[in-house]
């Protein structure tokens, strides 16, 4: 496969190109973003609440790769590879609670909720569980580096990134009103949507507000497009506020509690920002929500969206009304990002020009997805 051109991407806003079109419709070069954007640095995999109690494991199949959500008995959310490491047989097939161990069905190896091996039945022959060659302390399940923020469970598949405090520092201190304890709503306040478009089209679209006057015309009735504002820190992350949020309301007037602390901006300021490469985050002073895009083909997405309030007991039947109004402007979406899928199959279409006034977000992740391009392709030159 020759490598796409990406000389384009990589200049100002007024002169740049979009992503070329292989980028969203050719599977090698879906592959090679597999390792250089979303294996080498972090990665948003699934939420905390997923295993909310100890032993609670989950298993997840992340760019083909099966893995293991676990809460061990210390409580720590930890990410396995979901492999025995006997014969390479999958551990746990569906969620579930581990009482004892992480047995292994296919020969019994057992395994802790921390990884470490604990007994390997009949390894030396009939009765005899141990056997020179077979150290078990050498032998635990293959950890995924991971770090939790905001309730979002991070993994750096590659082992080679900054840690997630230096990767994210700039992000951690916007947002650091916000570091305090999450409650998710429940099983009403998650839920999923199947996309037929690339994945960054889905972050490329939720970036912006210029879409807002026609591709959500009941939000922009009180949050204009004139209300919003551009947020971007190239090479980390980038987005929209807005100055006006109206909080949900009941029938007697309700609202949900807000975060404890919060600067007077939160008063009527909202914030939705994506962090490179997969992860939409919004902020609100009574609720925050994370939706992960999990790139299962190149053509096809599925967001995994959850929400979460300020205290862990609220009114379910605003719950279910705040699932509702999310769900509704995250559909409003759909035909847009699938038109745009269906629009790179154009093969004279170059990728697209961005407003410099409008269009600074994206075009920021463009010029993100570009560089870590050119630096994994000069890596794997060096190393040939």
């Amino acid at each position: 496969m020759d490598a796409t051109d990406l000389t384009a991407v990589n200049q100002p806003i007024t002169l740049a190109n979009g992503l070329p079109n292989a980028h969203y419709t050719d599977n090698r070069v879906f592959d090679e973003e597999r390792e250089a954007l979303l294996m080498s640095g972090w990665s948003g995999l699934a939420v905390a609440a997923d295993v909310p109690t100890q032993g609670d494991a989950v298993p997840i199949t992340f760019l083909g790769m099966p893995l293991l959500l676990v809460r061990d008995r210390t409580d720590q959310v930890r990410v396995f590879h979901n492999i025995c490491r006997h014969r390479g047989m999958i551990l746990v097939d569906e969620p579930r609670k581990i009482e004892g161990a992480i047995r292994c069905p296919y020969h019994s190896w057992c395994y802790s909720t921390e990884g470490r091996l604990i007994s390997t039945p009949h390894v030396g022959g009939p009765g005899q569980n141990t056997v020179d060659g077979i150290d078990k302390a050498l032998l635990g399940l293959v950890e995924v580096r991971s770090h939790v923020w905001m309730d979002v469970v991070w993994i750096n598949l590659s082992g080679q990134a900054p840690s997630f405090e230096d990767a994210h520092r700039d992000l951690l201190a916007r947002w650091a009103e916000f570091d305090k304890p999450l409650f998710h709503g429940g099983a009403d306040s998650r839920f999923e949507l199947s996309v037929a478009c690339n994945w960054k089209l889905a972050v490329e679209n939720y970036c912006e507000s210029y879409h807002l006057p026609w591709v959500h015309p009941g939000l922009n009735t009180y949050s204009r497009l004139e209300d919003h504002y551009h947020i971007e820190a190239p090479g980390q992350y980038s987005g929209q506020g807005t100055l006006v949020y109206r909080q949900l309301q009941g029938g007697d007037g309700q609202v949900f509690p807000d975060f404890q602390s919060l600067s007077d901006k939160w008063d009527t300021a909202a914030e939705y920002i994506t962090a490179y490469p997969n992860v939409l985050l919004g902020v609100h002073r009574d609720h925050v929500f994370a939706i992960i895009l999990v790139p299962e083909a190149h053509g096809h997405t599925r967001e995994h969206v959850h929400l979460y309030y300020a205290q862990p007991d609220t009114d379910p039947a605003l719950r279910e009304r705040n699932t509702e109004l999310w769900k509704g402007v995250f559909e409003e979406d759909i035909f847009v990002v699938e038109g745009m899928q269906r629009g790179r199959h154009a093969p004279g279409f170059d990728g697209g020009r961005f407003s410099p006034a409008m269009d600074g977000p994206t075009h920021l992740f463009h010029a993100w997805v570009a560089d870590r391009m050119m630096a994994h392709r000069g890596q794997k030159q060096a190393a040939e």
